[in-house]
C-alpha cells in the first residue's frame, strides 16, 4: 500500500500565517547606515532608540580602525576552531584585556552571548543536579538549561522568599543533590529592572549553591566605569562564582564571554560545545571588541551620559503620565497593556521619526504590551525632546495617556 503523500514544508507558511493572523510576527526594518542616534532605516532618517548601542562605540574611530586593522593583518576569518588551529593572539588579548577590565582571575570569549550560555550552562550540571532559574530569565538561559540532564525548578521573579522555598525544598532532595546553580539575568531586558544580586548571593551561600548572571545589559552601564552588576553590588568572585556577558550591547560590537576563576576558564574552553565546536570569532572582530574595552576604560564618562539621558527621558514621559514599569536601567519600557496598542503608538511615532518596536506576546505576557525605548550616550537634548513629543501625541492618539 502507497505511503501518504506528505508536504514537510507546508507547515513553514502555514505556522507564519498564524502568526500575522495573531500580530505576533515580527516585521523586519532594514538598517541603511551606521547604527547611530540618528540613521537611515527604510529609506527614512529617524533618532534610533531602540538600539542596544548604549555607548555608541560601534562607530567609534577606535573600534573601527582596530578591526580594519586586524583584518588587513590575519584576514576575514581565523580559518579555524580556537580549539584546534584559530586560536589567534588577538582571542588571547582580548581574553586578557577584558578579565582586566573585569578586575577577575580569567575570561573566555565566545562568538556570541547565546552561545556562551547554550554552550557552558548544560556543562555544569547534570544528572543529580539542580538549577535554579528566574522565571523571566532570557532565552539563552532556558535553553542552556534545557539541553542538561539536571533537574531544574523556576522562582517567581526577583521573588527571594520564593527563591528560599525552591532552595529549601532542594535541600531535601533524596539522595541529596551534588551541585545546585542560581542562574539569573543581571538585567531583565524587557523591563529593565535589576537581579536582587546581593540577595541571591546570600542565599546561595547558605545552601551552598554556585551563582551565574547573565550581564549581556549591564556591562557598559552598571558598575564602576560600566564593569557590570558586579562591580554594582560590590560583590566577590566567591559571590558570584560565573559572570557571562557580550561584547553585542554597550560594547557596540559582537561575542560572549564568561568571567571568573583561572578554573572555570579552563573548564569552559575543555567543555562548551559552542565553544568547541564553532568557527573562532573573526580576528577583526575580535581587535574590535578589545579596542571597545580599551576605549571605555579611558571615556568612563559615557556611562555617566547614558544615565544623565535616562534620568531626563524618564522625568519627562512620568510627567506626561507614561507608566514606564520598574525599570531601574537605561532600558525605559513605554506599558501599553494591549498588543495592538503598542503597535499602533509604535507605528504612531514612527511616522514623527522615532525609531521603536512594540514587544508583545511571547515575549512578555499577554497584556504587558511595551514599547521598550533604549537610551544611548550620543542622545542630545533636541534627540530626547522630539521623542518626547512625538510619544506625548501618539499617547493621546491611541488613549494611553
Amino acid at each position: 500500500m502507497a505511503a501518504t503523500k506528505r508536504n514537510p514544508t507546508a507547515f513553514f507558511r502555514e505556522e507564519y500565517e498564524r502568526l500575522v493572523r495573531e500580530g505576533l510576527n515580527w516585521e523586519l526594518r532594514i538598517l541603511e547606515s551606521a547604527c547611530e542616534p540618528v540613521c537611515r532605516v527604510d529609506g527614512r532618517e529617524v533618532i534610533m532608540m531602540c538600539a542596544n548601542n548604549y555607548l555608541n562605540l560601534a562607530t567609534h574611530p577606535k573600534v573601527v580602525k582596530a578591526m580594519i586593522e586586524a583584518t588587513e593583518k590575519y584576514g576575514a576569518g581565523a580559518g579555524s576552531d580556537r580549539s584546534i588551529a584559530g586560536n589567534m593572539d588577538i582571542h588571547e588579548e582580548l581574553d586578557r584585556t577584558l578579565a582586566r577590565f573585569k578586575r577577575a582571575p580569567a575570561s573566555l570569549t565566545f562568538q556570541t552571548g547565546f552561545m556562551a550560555n547554550e554552550g557552558l550552562i548544560p556543562q555544569l550540571a547534570d544528572r543529580g543536579d539542580l538549577f535554579v532559574s528566574d522565571e523571566l530569565n532570557h532565552g539563552s538561559i532556558i535553553d542552556g538549561i534545557r539541553l542538561s540532564h539536571a533537574d531544574r525548578a523556576i522562582y517567581k521573579h526577583k521573588d527571594m522568599a520564593d527563591l528560599e522555598r525552591v532552595l529549601n525544598e532542594a535541600e531535601k532532595h533524596d539522595p541529596p543533590y551534588r551541585r545546585i546553580w542560581i542562574i539569573t539575568d543581571g538585567v531583565f531586558s524587557m523591563d529593565g529592572d535589576l537581579a536582587p544580586l546581593p540577595e541571591i548571593a546570600k542565599l546561595a551561600e547558605e545552601h551552598g549553591a554556585g551563582v551565574y548572571v547573565d550581564d549581556a545589559h549591564g556591562e557598559g552601564v552598571l558598575g564602576e566605569g560600566g564593569r557590570g552588576i558586579v562591580s554594582h553590588f560590590r560583590l566577590t568572585r566567591d559571590q558570584v562564582h560565573i559572570e557571562m556577558g557580550t561584547f553585542s550591547k554597550a560594547f557596540g560590537v559582537i561575542g560572549g564571554h564568561i568571567t571568573g576563576s583561572e578554573d572555570l576558564r579552563n573548564f569552559a574552553y575543555n567543555k562548551a560545545r559552542t565553544w568547541l565546536l564553532s568557527g573562532a570569532m573573526p580576528p577583526g572582530v575580535a581587535a574590535a571588541c578589545k579596542a571597545a574595552i580599551e576605549v571605555l576604560e579611558s571615556n568612563p564618562q559615557l556611562v555617566d551620559m547614558v544615565w544623565e539621558n535616562r534620568r531626563y527621558f524618564m522625568e519627562e514621559m512620568q510627567a506626561l503620565g507614561f507608566d514606564t514599569g520598574n525599570t531601574e536601567t537605561p532600558i525605559v519600557p513605554i506599558m501599553c497593556g494591549r498588543s495592538k496598542t503598542a503597535r499602533d503608538l509604535a507605528n504612531y511615532v514612527w511616522q514623527e521619526g522615532i525609531f521603536v518596536l512594540p514587544i508583545v506576546y511571547p515575549m512578555v505576557p499577554r497584556e504587558k504590551a511595551r514599547i521598550r525605548v533604549q537610551l544611548c550616550a550620543k542622545h542630545t537634548r533636541e534627540h530626547l525632546d522630539k521623542a518626547i513629543e512625538a510619544f506625548k501625541k501618539g499617547g493621546k492618539a491611541v488613549g494611553l495617556i
